[in-house]
């Protein structure tokens, strides 16, 4: 698959930063660890891969803007286009030595989406998208699942923990969708998570607390697999409301419909 200039400048980034992790990952227990907040963890790892990814986007396309989930906003020359970077998305599962976490590059040109890459080096999976030019894993073509029921469907999402939250409403909410549902998964790193979606083997994604680099990539990559993607209220307000809801036509209006409704009495 030829890819564009852009997305070849976002995948050397991703994938120079993944060799940078995988040799981190393999060192889990010698790294240097701090806590931002109750169960938010920031590692070594995170910092240098936010630095080569840094690095790496700046030297190629000099004076774009920066939302990164360690330095936060870096203003650029450049006032219509902002990338936007989760160096380790699910760092709490690196640190326990699950191979489950990835680095998510979205690109921003006058506040749309219009490229995206997540990449997964614990399992060399690489999902890539650009605006209008569908979506990829490994080359190879992403449709959403083809399932239009919730009954046959498997579902996605996070689950609150310590410091991070509602866990009541989201109670409410599990209850409502896991008795419609063949399944609930919880991987524990939102761009992964999206990234199942648009490649079918989730039908379905909800999760509220969300941060701008968690899902702006994985919300391109769904759009270009044919999927849909919006806040819980069933808007585009997805950034500001931190709640976002996906799957196909069909599972994404049912799905909407069972996270909002209330507990019933059974």
């Amino acid at each position: 698959m030829a890819r564009s200039a852009i997305i070849n400048v976002m995948v050397q980034a991703a994938t120079k930063a993944g060799r940078s992790l995988a040799r981190d990952f393999g060192e889990v227990q010698n790294l240097q660890v701090s806590l931002k907040g109750p169960g938010d963890y920031v590692s070594q790892a995170d910092r240098k891969s936010e630095e080569i990814i840094f690095a790496e986007l700046s030297r190629a396309r000099p004076g774009y803007s920066f939302l990164m989930e360690e330095r936060g906003e870096v203003s650029g020359d450049d006032g219509q286009h902002r990338w936007i970077v989760d160096p380790l998305d699910g760092t709490t599962n690196f640190l326990h030595g699950i191979p489950i976490f990835a680095i998510s590059i979205a690109l921003e040109r006058q506040g749309q989406l219009v490229a995206a890459v997540v990449y997964n080096p614990a399992m060399d999976e690489l999902y890539t998208a650009e605006r209008g030019g569908g979506a990829f894993l490994n080359d190879r073509r992403l449709r959403v699942s083809a399932r239009t029921q919730l009954p046959d469907a498997v579902i996605g999402t996070g689950i609150p923990h310590l410091g991070r939250g509602h866990h009541g409403n989201f109670l409410i909410e599990l209850r409502n969708v896991m008795g419609e549902v063949s399944g609930i998964r919880r991987l524990g790193a939102a761009s992964l998570d999206l990234a199942y979606v648009a490649a079918g083997r989730f039908d379905g994604f909800w999760e509220e607390a969300l941060s701008p680099w968690d899902i702006a990539a994985g919300i391109l990559l769904i759009r270009e697999a044919g999927g849909f993607v919006s806040d819980r209220a069933g808007g585009q307000d997805i950034f500001e409301s931190k709640s976002l809801v996906a799957g196909n036509e069909a599972i994404h209006r049912a799905l909407l419909k069972t996270v909002r409704k209330p507990l019933s009495a059974r």
